[in-house]
Formats: C-alpha cells, structure tokens, sequence
C-alpha cells in the first residue's frame, strides 16, 4: 500500500462536514520534530507516545491497571467445572455472560454522555467486582447463569466511558495512534493476568476473585483522583436527547459496524475453534496456552511502534488489506497440524491484528457528534458482541457438522467480504470525515 494524499483542512472535533483551520501544533494536534541532539531517540518517542495530555494516559494506566487483574472471566469454564456444573450446563452459563455483554455498552454509551464519563467509568469498576461476588456465592446453575449476566453487563459498563475519554483527549490527528496504544494496554494487561491467573488457579480459584476485583477497585481509584471532573458534553441537536435514535439513523455509522462485525467474527474464531483444531491434532492444551503467549507477545512488542507507521495510510485501505491478512491467518489454520504449524499462523494473524489496532474506533470517533461520542462508540463495542455470539454459535457448529475444511473456506470467505465492504464506503467515510495532514514530516 501506498501512503495517502491527506487533506489539508481537518473536520471539527463533532459534526462532520465542518471544515476547521489547520492544527496548531497542541498537545493534542500531534507531535512535532524533535530538535537539538539525540533527536532520532526523542524523535521516535514523541511519533509513539507523544501528543497525548493527561486524561488519556489516566486511562491508559487504569486499563493496564484493570487487565492485568481481569481472571475470573477467562478462567470461568475452569471455575465452572470446581463447582460441578456438567458440560451441557455451562453453555447456560456463557450464554448469560455474553447476553449481559451486549447489556453494558448500551448503558455506559448513555450513562457516559447523559452523567459524565468518569462517573460511568466508576459504575463500571465498583459494579464488577460487586458482580463477581455475587458469582462466588452463588449456589446453583440458575443463580450462577444471573450472575454470569451482571457480570458481562458490570464488565462492559465502562468501556464506552474510557473511549469518550479518549476522544474528548486525543485530537483528530492522535486519535488512532491513542487507540492503538489502547489496544496495547489491553494486551499487556492480558499476557499479564493470564500467566497469573495460570499460577493462582492451583492455589484456589478464590484468590482470582479478590486480584480481580483489587484491580478494578485501582482502576476506580486512578479514575476518581485523577480524571478531571468535567461534566458531560451540551445536548445539541437529536444527539443531545440522550438515546441511541442518533445512532440507530447513521446509515453510515451502520454500514461501518456491519463491516467491523465481519472482522471480528473472524478474528473469534482464533478463541473457539482454533483450540478445537488443536485438540483435534492430538496436541495439548499447553499448545494453544503458547499461541495465545505468542500472540500477546508480538501485539505488545510492536503494537507501540506500529502506531505512527499505519498513520500514513488510507484507514479504511489499511483495514481492507488487514482484513485480508487475519483471515488469511485464520483459514490456514487448516493446514496447520503440528505446533510449529500453528505458530506460524499466529505470526499471520498478529500481524494483522497490530496494523489494525485502533482504526475502528478512529473511525467511529470521528462519525460521531460531540455530544453522542460515548453512545457512538457503545455502537460498536455492541457489534462486536454480536460478533462474538455469532462466532460462537455458528463457528463450532459449522465444525463439527460440516468439517473443519467448510469452516476455514468460510472464514477466508468472511474476510474478503469485510475487506471489500470497507472499500466500499471508503468514498462516503472520506467525504464525511477528511483526514487531517498528520505526521507528513515523518521519515
């Protein structure tokens, strides 16, 4: 891919279509060239981490802070089955989980532009361990379904908040390296907790609920002291009434999510049927724990310095061509048998991954009005759960009923139909939301 000829004049921070005067050069427009000696090291730190002011980085550290603790839910099978519940039964209890998933964007995106991002921020973080004890407690399969539920809407609660935040911080030029970094903070967190997590569930399942909820009370912590206290944006218009009518009208926005969906419905299958390939190889389950180190691994170790270079792209090329590459990554684990095979597959797919960390929720930040970012982006973290729900019901489905062969051709197939619904509301996200000339200094 070939970098992009970026226009000149930038969109203004809400409605599209509005043109504004050229950056300034603020803490929030980007970074500018370093001057002096040692400019190459400087440099390169001010293309990565530069141009970000301190809300960001407070939920930067609160997101690495909260993930590194988050156990309960990727270990939940294990804990299921410590507490007797059959095989046939924990889908009950998953489905409950990912029903109240869909629950907590919807209600952060509101609660977010309605109250305030911090406060939504800390009903998210007070409410999930809150959740997660009632978990712990909770005596049969029914109780333990109802818990699941608050527990996937409790964990969701916030996420909408902490992308508002990061709009309202990060300027049009900074957006998408802020939610690349973002992503990265995710991922450390992740390799994190699941080598922790690992090592605590043979001392007791219950030492998983008490990290994790000591992490989401530091998260709180970080949020309540040092986020500005700054009320929720002015009703303007049809956004400023508080529901997701602004959204739901967004035909753009709309066709965007749908696009995304079909990403992220490829990319879980690297969650729920990879595992049962390997299984199906005669390999162990310790394969699959070394593709998910491995997979974090290249994300954190890249994802930081990947930001500036994908800046100089096209996003929605870029997230036509990434498209491509995870699921090309994924169907090839079809001829993956051995562990090396499967290694290699994840170097495919990772790669991908990095190159799109943070277009979509660029992309989405930029589509919204001012004062329905949060709403906007609960838009998506919703998509992406439904994604995950179809993955999950229809991916081993299709495995197990039609072969393992129907199901790689099928995900080979998904991903060039995202890759070309992304080229084709490329005109219209162009028109709506012109790029600002950002980084055209860098070598």
């Amino acid at each position: 891919m070939s970098a992009p000829a970026l226009p000149s004049r930038s969109p203004s921070d809400g409605a599209a279509g509005r043109p504004s005067p050229r950056p300034s050069g603020g803490p929030s427009d980007g970074p500018s060239a370093p001057r002096g000696g040692g400019g190459r090291l400087r440099g390169a730190a001010a293309r990565h981490f530069g141009g970000l002011p301190g809300p960001f980085w407070v939920v930067f550290a609160g997101t690495v802070i909260n993930r590194v603790g988050t156990m309960v839910v990727p270990f939940l099978v294990f804990y299921l089955g410590s507490r007797g519940i059959t095989a046939d039964q924990t889908p009950y209890v998953l489905g409950a989980l990912g029903a109240g998933g869909l629950a907590g964007p919807v209600a952060g995106g509101w609660l977010a532009d309605r109250v305030g991002r911090r406060q939504a921020i800390l009903a998210g973080m007070v409410a999930t361990p809150a959740s997660q004890g009632l978990l712990f407690c909770s005596p049969g399969v029914v109780t333990l379904a109802l818990a699941a539920a608050l527990v996937g809407a409790a964990g969701s609660l916030h996420a909408p908040g902490v992308a508002a935040v990061i709009v309202d911080s990060a300027g049009p030029t900074r957006r998408q390296a802020a939610f690349g970094l973002y992503h990265w903070a995710i991922n450390i967190g992740a390799a994190t907790a699941g080598a922790v997590g690992g090592f605590l569930v043979d001392r007791g399942f219950w030492l998983l609920f008490v990290v994790d909820a000591a992490t989401c009370l530091g998260f709180a912590a970080v949020a309540a002291f040092a986020l500005p206290r700054t009320p929720p944006p002015a009703a303007k218009g049809p956004a400023g009434r508080g529901g997701y009518g602004v959204v739901v009208h967004d035909r753009l926005l709309l066709a965007f999510v749908t696009v995304s969906v079909a990403g992220e419905c490829v990319y879980a299958q690297t969650e729920f049927t990879v595992p049962m390939a390997i299984r199906d190889d005669g390999l162990p389950a310790s394969v699959y724990g070394l593709v998910a180190v491995v997979n974090a691994a290249i994300v954190v170790v890249l994802q930081p310095f990947t930001n500036a270079w994908v800046l100089r792209f096209d996003r929605m090329r870029l997230w036509a061509a990434v498209s491509v590459l995870i699921a090309a990554g994924v169907a090839l684990t079809g001829v993956a048998h051995t562990t090396t095979g499967y290694l290699l597959t994840v170097v495919v797919w990772s790669a991908g991954e990095v190159c799109a960390g943070g277009v979509a929720t660029s992309v989405v930040a930029d589509l919204a009005p001012e004062d329905a970012r949060a709403r906007y982006q609960a838009a998506l973290n919703w998509a992406r759960g439904v994604a995950r729900f179809l993955a999950l019901g229809v991916g081993p489905a299709l495995y197990a009923v039609a072969g393992a062969g129907a199901l790689w051709w099928t995900v080979g197939a998904v991903g060039l139909a995202g890759a070309a619904g992304a080229l084709a509301i490329r005109p219209a996200l162009a028109r709506r939301t012109p790029r600002p000339a950002v980084l055209a200094a860098m070598p």
